[in-house]
């Protein structure tokens, strides 16, 4: 109740204070009136389904259309839309920031690529104009997002993101068969042809995140590493830190196919299962291990999942967005001088946050969405490399049709649902890799 309180009020205040100037013209393609196509919409609180929605037209110089021929669904971010705990979405938006494809039109400015070259799109939108972008901060840019209360609330507005609702642009997501993605060629790469669909896809979001969440903790060779949370981001994580040298990497979860594939496939060198463990309990098992702590722990979890009866009321009762108890165990293992890297969303306000942890342990912490066209080139390297590989994540190949069906079971980490790979060709069936 409190979130869907939140989502209207927040809609309320979007929709009185107005919105911003962006430089691609309008967050929201023009349409066809003649043509429609397949994309899944937010319905409600746990309701997603397959509708028919007009098909997205060039509407900047700077667009390219693209075909969507692979997408898949964010167990964190499309999961915090799916259960409207993300405010400033409304029925009918069309969800998903991960996609491969074809481009099917280009804008007139258009010099980079063609018709009918294959391309990752980034998760996040940038101009490749502002003085962010200059700093290859894209995640950042200043001109993309519309979102006027965003601005007023954080006191700077992020970077727009496809398929995250008004805060974040209200632009239109990738879970459908064609998206409109705004200066083409600042947020697509081109994929060479020995990359598959099911390898680069991943560029968009996890492949780029996990890296993101590494460089953040500045990995070394011969450092020792822990993650929180073993979701797709937590898992490659696990891969690039080993590729930075890290020489022992421990992954705590509770899911026990995700425990099983950090150490079979991505590098893990030991793992906790905490599904029956306390807090206290998963922080005095890792001093066994790391007496003097770890020298970078990343938090690959977010706001959405308390821990103690504490957070679980106060979050129940509105009275916190976020939850702080994965954040106090990071910054309880994490040795002194050490580095705290948070990936996982956090989108609001956290009771209890331990700032003075901080201060008396000397800890660096950084945060924020990952600026993937920066990583665009070196992930790409690394998978013609076969440095990394994402395939062992994944889970299931689904159609779009049964994609509400996988938003259900990866809200609620059932049945061994990781990572979903959907196409939109009618031929592909559920099946377990």
């Amino acid at each position: 109740m409190a979130t869907k309180i939140m989502n209207i009020a927040t809609n309320k205040a979007d929709d009185k204070v107005g919105k911003k100037r962006v430089l691609e013209g309008s967050t929201i393609p023009e349409r066809s009136t003649t043509e429609n196509m397949k994309a899944l919409t937010w319905e409600g609180k746990k309701k997603v389904k397959v509708s028919l929605v007009g098909k997205p037209l060039i509407t900047h110089p700077d667009d390219v259309i693209v075909k969507v021929t692979a997408c898949c669904i964010c167990s964190g971010s499309d999961s915090h839309m799916f259960g409207n705990d993300i405010p400033g979405i409304d029925p009918g938006f069309t969800l998903g920031h991960e996609c491969c494809g074809v481009i099917d039109q280009i804008g007139e400015n258009i010099t980079k690529f063609k018709t009918g070259d294959r391309v990752v799109v980034a998760f996040e939108i940038a101009c490749g104009q502002c003085a962010y972008c200059h700093r290859e901060e894209y995640s950042g840019c200043d001109t993309t997002n519309d979102s006027k209360l965003m601005e007023e609330t954080f006191g700077h507005a992020h970077g727009a993101v496809f398929g995250y609702g008004r805060l974040l642009g209200s632009v239109p997501g990738s879970q459908a068969e064609f998206v409109r993605v705004p200066f083409g060629e600042v947020n697509c790469y081109p994929i060479p042809s020995d990359v598959p669909d099911e390898k680069a896809l991943y560029i968009s979001d996890v492949l780029s995140t996990s890296l993101h969440a590494v460089d953040m903790g500045e990995v070394k060779e011969g450092q020792t590493v822990v993650i929180w949370g073993l979701g797709p981001i937590g898992l490659n994580a696990c891969k690039w830190a080993r590729v930075k040298g890290a020489s022992r990497v421990i992954g705590i979860d509770l899911v026990p196919e995700r425990l099983a594939l950090a150490q079979s496939s991505f590098g893990a060198t030991e793992v906790i299962d905490r599904s029956n463990l306390k807090s206290q309990e998963v922080v005095d098992r890792l001093f066994e291990l790391l007496p003097e702590g770890a020298d970078v722990v990343i938090e690959a979890v977010g706001f959405r999942f308390p821990i103690t009866k504490l957070h679980t009321v106060e979050r129940a009762l509105g009275l916190e967005t976020d939850t702080s108890d994965i954040l106090l165990e990071c910054m309880r293992v994490v040795r002194k001088y050490g580095i705290v890297s948070i990936i996982g969303d956090y989108a609001g306000f956290a009771n209890h946050f331990p700032v003075g942890f901080i201060m008396m342990k000397h800890l660096t912490v950084r945060s924020g969405q990952t600026p993937v066209q920066k990583y665009f080139k070196y992930v790409m390297d690394c998978l013609q490399k076969g440095i990394v590989d994402p395939t062992p994540m994944i889970t299931h190949r689904i159609d779009i049709e049964e994609a509400p069906l996988a938003y259900e079971k990866l809200y609620d980490q059932k049945d061994g649902w990781i990572k979903t790979f959907i196409t939109f060709d009618g031929k592909a069936k559920p099946e377990k890799k």
